[in-house]
């Protein structure tokens, strides 16, 4: 559920620009197809003001008129999205990788990047045999719900990892879903100690994800990777070996970043 647009901060502010994008972000979070004034009051922006950005942002193609006068977003995004995942080597080394080496190939691998306090998920290499879950690319969920955003987080300092939830904890997916800060900071601890994090049906009951991080040749850790499999086929002895096979791909891929864990 989209929030209240914040109050303004700093001189180089550009209102309309912060406002439109607000507005796409509201779309690309629901399924429906809300109406201008439904935009509007869920924004807490004056209904002439979304009247106009909305009208601009359709003509331009950002946003797309449906039947009964809502609105979803239209198709210029898509060139935004094509130029950002053309343009960097995670997603072209990620499915180089995968599509060559088989050793994971009966399980659906993902990669996500960390924004704020959510995953963004940029790539996926399906499992030959169904998993039950659609990761879409550009789909985006809770970092400490997921593998992969326990991992991100837990190659960061937990001063930052409190800074990006000082906004407040996402609400649970499941039952399983961490409640607290509190909760996370252990989480992310047994990570590093692990080696690898560990999502147990915390995104979806029954499924069980493991994570670790990719790196760049500067050392910054730049994405996060998961292999997903069901809590039947995750014994203890399982879990170890993927998560050490795991750890290893995420380490060959860094290299083709050129990441050097030597230097």
């Amino acid at each position: 559920m989209s929030s209240p647009l914040p109050a303004s901060t700093g001189a180089t502010s550009v209102p309309a620009l912060r406002r439109a994008v607000a507005i796409l972000d509201h779309l690309a979070g629901t399924s429906d197809a809300p109406s201008m004034a439904e935009i509007a009051r869920a924004l807490g922006l004056p209904k002439s003001t979304a009247h106009g950005l909305i009208l601009a942002m359709e003509e331009i193609g950002l946003v797309k008129r449906m039947p009964g006068a809502g609105f979803r977003i239209g198709t210029h995004p898509l060139r935004w999205a094509a130029g950002f995942l053309s343009q960097t080597d995670l997603v072209t080394s990620f499915n180089t990788y995968f599509a060559r080496e088989r050793d994971l190939a009966r399980f659906t691998v993902t990669m996500t990047v960390l924004e704020g306090a959510e995953v963004i998920y940029i790539a996926c290499a399906p499992a030959d045999q169904p998993l039950g879950v659609t990761f879409r690319i550009g789909m985006r969920l809770p970092a400490p719900f997921t593998a992969t955003g326990l991992a991100l987080l837990a190659a960061r300092s937990d001063d930052e990892v409190c800074r990006r939830l000082e906004q407040g904890f996402p609400a649970p997916l499941t039952e399983n879903s961490l409640r607290s800060l509190p909760d996370l900071l252990a989480e992310v601890e047994r990570t590093r100690a692990r080696g690898f994090s560990i999502d147990d049906g915390q995104v979806r009951q029954g499924m069980i994800c493991l994570g670790t991080v990719l790196r760049n040749h500067a050392d910054e850790v730049v994405a996060g990777i998961a292999l997903s499999l069901t809590r039947p086929e995750a014994t203890p002895e399982v879990i170890e070996a993927l998560g050490a096979t795991l750890v290893a791909a995420g380490r060959d891929i860094s290299g083709q970043l050129g990441h050097d864990p030597t230097a």
